[in-house]
């Protein structure tokens, strides 16, 4: 009995010292914005002001149609000491539900007892980066002329984002402006995080597809900072996705064209990788766990019709019965405590003929067309599994037009850098060297 005492002490202790090392590493290279921090009283108004406006838009019914009056639209509510607006409300709130985030959960990311964190980066950024407490979210600080840039071109970016829902470019999730009398005004956006869950990320890069100015020392001399690498810290290395490989490409030409034809450029092309667990690699190669994930077709080759097939699920077609651990993604547990219980990403439909069963010969034309199979994870739209690492990509850094300014540093960085490639360039020809780089680094 005792030997038995003195085991589940010793069992004990350790979960102990473990959750206390996850703790600490949860928290390098960030920090809280706690009482004593200079950013306290904004995130805290910011807080009260988020909690209001999505506790209005939860009394209000979805809307699944859109007007061009919700793209539009402007509500504003009056705190103590301060004002929030909110912009396009009934769009974002769109975005969220076909992202398969509630209101709840949103609230509750956004609005928890937990302070906000800032990142300790090597960002160059003159912005205001916050992150929720559980890392879900970021909010970021934008200037008045890339808030009107958003917003006017938000119908196309909702568009693209319904044609290719599968799409790497960040999500937007909420527009605001905090207005404190005298003080403060202060646009800020919501966006998914491209690295959640991050509790196994340990190296992230920031891929332009150029050369000058593309390294950074990886040395954090010893202090709790996050280093966030360039391409030139690529090199020698790929993207090894697999069978996953077509779908990427092909989707990040799609991307690529649709910022060409919005005329910007310097965007990037956020990543980090970690290593795939043996049950992780086990789990994605089962057919009911193949099937579950599945979603729509990104069929570049043919455009939708009024003669396609009717919507079925694909459990109904693949297998008739999926057995209790179907749906595990396979996750480590830090990364199932992060999603918690029931989180997983639910079936989703696809266009295919009404059949009894799959021969092998369908289930080898579903692996080769261009299919993407999401993991079994809450944030699973930035993350592709190839056959040894879980890649976590996510376009950013979509509002720098190439306008007179631009037009100039071309000029000056053409005679600097003659021959050389560097950021500043006309969007067709940036568009072009990104999915280059992709394509040169991607296996």
């Amino acid at each position: 009995m005792e030997n038995r005492k003195g085991a589940n002490t010793s069992r004990a202790a350790r979960r102990r010292r473990w959750w206390h090392l996850r703790q600490r590493w949860r928290m390098i290279g960030v920090f809280e914005i706690n009482q004593e921090h200079e950013f306290f009283y904004l995130t805290s108004m910011i807080k009260e002001g988020m909690h209001a406006s999505i506790q209005t838009n939860m009394d209000t019914p979805g809307q699944d149609t859109l007007t061009a009056e919700d793209f539009k639209a402007v509500e504003t509510q009056t705190h103590e000491g301060f004002e929030m607006q909110t912009f396009a409300e009934s769009v974002f709130a769109k975005l969220r539900r076909s992202l398969d985030i509630t209101e709840e959960d949103y609230k509750n990311s956004l609005c928890s007892a937990g302070h906000y964190l800032q990142f300790v980066s090597n960002s160059k950024s003159r912005a205001d980066f916050f992150v929720t407490n559980d890392k879900r979210f970021f909010l970021k600080t934008q200037s008045r002329r890339e808030i009107q840039f958003l917003l006017s071109n938000l119908p196309a970016y909702v568009d693209h984002l319904e044609k290719y829902p599968h799409s790497l470019m960040v999500r937007f999730l909420g527009v605001h402006r905090i207005v404190i009398p005298n003080e403060i005004k202060k646009y800020f956006i919501v966006m998914q995080s491209v690295f959640y869950p991050d509790e196994r990320i340990n190296i992230r890069y920031d891929i332009k597809g150029c050369e000058v100015g593309r390294w950074t020392n990886p040395d954090t001399g010893g202090k709790q900072i996050i280093k966030v690498l360039k391409d030139n810290n690529f090199e020698g290395q790929y993207i090894a996705l697999g069978q996953e490989k077509s779908w990427f490409l092909q989707q990040l030409k799609m991307d690529a064209a649709f910022l060409q034809g919005l005329n910007v450029l310097d965007y990037s092309l956020l990543l980090a990788h970690q290593p795939l667990h043996r049950d992780e690699q086990e789990g994605k190669h089962s057919l009911a766990n193949l099937v579950i994930r599945a979603t729509k077709s990104l069929d570049l080759d043919e455009s939708p019709t009024s003669s396609d097939p009717p919507t079925v699920p694909l459990l109904e077609d693949a297998v008739g019965e999926v057995a209790p651990d179907a749906a595990d993604g396979g996750s480590d547990q830090p990364q199932a405590e992060a999603e918690g219980p029931g989180e997983g990403i639910p079936l989703q439909e696809i266009n295919c003929p009404a059949k009894e069963t799959r021969t092998d010969s369908e289930l080898q034309d579903f692996y080769e067309h261009h299919r993407r199979l999401l993991p079994n994870c809450k944030n699973a739209v930035h993350v592709a599994d190839g056959p040894d690492r879980r890649y976590f990509v996510g376009i950013i850094d979509i509002f720098t037009v190439y306008g007179w300014k631009k037009r100039l540093e071309n000029l000056w960085k053409s005679l600097r850098y003659p021959g050389r490639a560097f950021s500043t360039v006309s969007p067709p020809k940036y568009s072009r060297r990104f999915c280059q780089w992709m394509q040169d680094h991607c296996q």
